[in-house]
């Protein structure tokens, strides 16, 4: 005859509870002060001032030519005007989409992708073309400049966050919308639009417009890597559409910019390390 065991006592959920409450305290705490401890050594060993920690932020990521950069008088902005356009056409979408469609993880219709896709190869033509003019005698397409870097990665930062809002919320809500982030080719018309108005602002070369958008275009660099690693730290740590409210993106987020910050100081370390400057590279 089958023995029916008897419940655990209620000691030991107790204490099982305990443990686990215990353990998340203990990886939060290591993580707080991983954190902390990456932001401070990278802090004290880059750049003074708010711009000046912009450009260490572009300086890992941005070939930051002179040239082939926008300047507030004549200090050049922390990333070119290609990068520039795409890290802050990037968090203008993130922001736009989820004021519109907050937890939504459906991806873009075809038709939209198809927009998203004609950008990126007008990004794709004009980086060759401007590539091409290091060459003296490389076959260029037309005489590049800066308003077309602008316009053209603006155009693919838009279509990053068009891609990697939605992945996210897939990512990291146990109830997401499955409704596309971004829903009609109205949405996408007013999207490009808001784009445009921000290319205006920063062709305007208005230094008391262009000092917050520097530091908006460095933050939107940091923030876009925060979001994807968080994406992987989510997915690797099995932890995916565990996450009910807003308060606990924290944790993920906080992860992608340990993660961030380890890239962005390694790629600056190492690119110091074989050109002796934080300035940009040199034409001829």
């Amino acid at each position: 005859m089958e023995t029916v065991q008897p419940p655990p006592p209620l000691e030991s959920h107790a204490e099982q509870h305990g443990l686990q409450l215990r353990w998340l305290l203990s990886w939060k705490s290591l993580l707080l002060a991983t954190l902390g401890l990456l932001l401070l050594v990278w802090l004290n060993y880059t750049p003074g001032g708010l711009l000046g920690k912009a450009d260490a932020i572009g300086y890992a990521v941005c070939h930051r030519i002179d040239v082939r950069s926008f300047h507030m008088g004549v200090r050049q902005l922390p990333l070119c005007a290609r990068c520039s356009g795409m890290y802050l056409g990037t968090l203008l979408g993130l922001a736009f989409l989820a004021v519109i469609g907050p937890r939504r993880g459906g991806m873009p219709s075809r038709r939209l992708l198809a927009v998203f896709g004609m950008l990126a190869v007008a990004f794709a033509i004009d980086g060759l073309n401007s590539y091409l003019h290091f060459f003296p005698n490389a076959p260029g397409m037309y005489e590049p400049n800066n308003t077309l870097r602008l316009l053209t990665g603006t155009g693919v930062g838009l279509g990053i966050a068009a891609v990697v809002y939605p992945a996210f919320n897939q990512t990291a809500w146990k109830q997401w919308d499955p409704r596309p982030a971004l829903g009609s080719m109205r949405q996408l018309v007013v999207l490009i639009g808001l784009g445009l108005v921000l290319d205006l602002l920063i062709l305007s070369e208005n230094s008391l417009i262009l000092y917050p958008l520097a530091l908006l275009s460095a933050g939107g660099e940091l923030i876009l890597l925060s979001i994807v690693y968080g994406m992987v730290l989510m997915m690797l740590f099995k932890a995916e559409n565990k996450l009910q409210h807003l308060s606990q993106l924290i944790w993920p987020l906080a992860g992608g910019l340990m993660l961030a910050i380890i890239q962005i100081g390694l790629l600056d370390f190492g690119r110091y390390l074989l050109t002796g400057t934080w300035a940009g590279f040199k034409l001829g």
